[in-house]
């Protein structure tokens, strides 16, 4: 059986109303540096947040959560993030925002 591996998730969250604290889970990060892995998913099914936040501009959060995506693979398209470690990138992503998209306080787990 193969030893556990480390691992750091946050929940992405869109917050319409940053003022009002609510807000609506729409993915997860994760991240295991001794797995060389991470990854975001992102549910861009976004009818519970027209109903949720009636006036948000759906396609600005969607391009917003591609953002999200772009930036955790890396690379070229990323522009200066991509250029940076998992480790960096990781910990870029889950930063406190009081922008519309925000990660949650990061976990950690065995796996």
């Amino acid at each position: 059986m193969p030893a556990p591996r480390s691992f750091d998730y946050a929940i992405i969250r869109i917050v319409p109303r940053v003022e009002r604290q609510e807000f609506l889970n729409v993915g997860v990060v994760v991240f295991s540096r001794t797995g060389h892995f991470l990854e975001v998913k992102i549910d861009y099914e976004l009818a519970r947040l027209a109903a949720f936040a009636p006036g948000c501009e759906l396609e600005m959060v969607r391009a917003q959560l591609r953002a999200v995506e772009t930036v955790c693979r890396g690379g070229a398209e990323a522009g200066y993030f991509g250029t940076l470690s998992q480790s960096e990138r990781f910990n870029w992503l889950v930063a406190p925002s009081s922008t519309i998209i925000q990660a949650s306080p990061v976990h950690s787990g065995l796996a």
